[in-house]
Parts: structure tokens; sequence; C-alpha cells
């Protein structure tokens, strides 16, 4: 079986500190993807994280995600974060205030319309990091609230100087 990408909705914003993207999941799929094709922050570093919105639209910061994340450097050596109760799914991605360093990041939803499940997240992010090389990161998380998820919020350690993110629901075809 072989699946497309049915495109939901582009957002991009300058000069924030968050950005919501809203009432893009329903019941017209079950996995869902979001391209960040840009994110450059007004700090010299900084990473970037993401929460989930209710089924009224409400940011969920409550301490309800596990994490967990492996960043690969060609600079040094591999580590792992995690955390088995958190307000966010951090390290979503990283990136430096220049536009040498953007990041780009593919994230995966799971099931996030349905109210009886937890909902399941998975990432890569890829980057270039000036002055060091390239990094990449895989990670994992749950959100452990059974509850109907509508949208995601990025948010910052600082400010977003530029966001750039288009999000697919994620049909099966057969081939």
């Amino acid at each position: 079986m072989a699946t497309e990408l049915q495109f939901i909705k582009s957002v991009s914003g300058t000069d924030v500190s968050s950005i919501d993207i809203t009432d893009i999941f329903s019941a017209n799929y079950d996995v869902y993807q979001i391209n960040i094709t840009e994110y450059i922050n007004s700090d010299l570093s900084d990473f970037f994280y993401m929460r989930l919105l209710d089924s009224t639209g409400t940011v969920i910061s409550a301490v309800e995600y596990n994490w967990a994340n492996l960043n690969m450097k060609n600079y040094a050596s591999f580590t792992e974060n995690k955390s088995a109760g958190d307000s966010a799914f951090n390290n979503i991605g990283y990136s430096q205030s220049s536009s040498v360093s953007t990041t780009a990041n593919n994230i995966n939803i799971y099931n996030p319309n349905d109210n009886s499940s937890y909902t399941f997240a998975s990432w890569q992010s890829a980057i270039w990091v000036e002055g060091y090389g390239f990094s990449g990161a895989k990670a994992i998380g749950v959100h452990k609230s059974a509850e109907q998820i509508t949208g995601v919020s990025f948010i910052a350690d600082n400010s977003i100087n530029s966001i750039k993110a288009n999000v697919y629901g994620v049909k099966w075809v057969v081939a």
C-alpha cells in the first residue's frame, strides 16, 4: 500500500514568540505530516517546541507530554534527550539567528482526532550549524491524555524570526 500527501494548509510567521496552526486535524485522516521548511530564531542558538491544541483550540500546556530524541552531529558525539513528563514536545528543531543555519523538519502526528486514544508523534530534523557542521535528529513522543486534538503550536525560548510550515493529511492508496 502506498501513501499520498493531501495538502491541508500553509502557515508562516515572522517576529512572534509562538505560532498556532489551527483546525488541521479531522476525521478525514489518521496520520498527518507537518513539514517545516524554514525556522530562524532571534537568539544565537535555540531549540523550539511543539504543543497540541485541544478541541476548543486551546494550547495544552499541562505536563502530559513524553518524548525522546537522538541528536546526531557530525562534529560531536551523538546524544540522547528524553522526558517522561513535560509541558511540550521538546527539541522539535534547532536554529541559529542566521539564515545560513535554518532547520528543516518532518513531523508526523498519529490519531489526533480520536478522543479515545493518546496522540502520538514522530519527527526528524536536519540543520547546518554555522561554524560546526551538519546535525540531524530523530524523535518520538506521546501526548498522554485521550482527547481530540485540532492543531499544534510551535514555541521558541525567545522569538521566532521566521517560520514556514505546510500541513498534509496522509492518504493510504492501493498501488
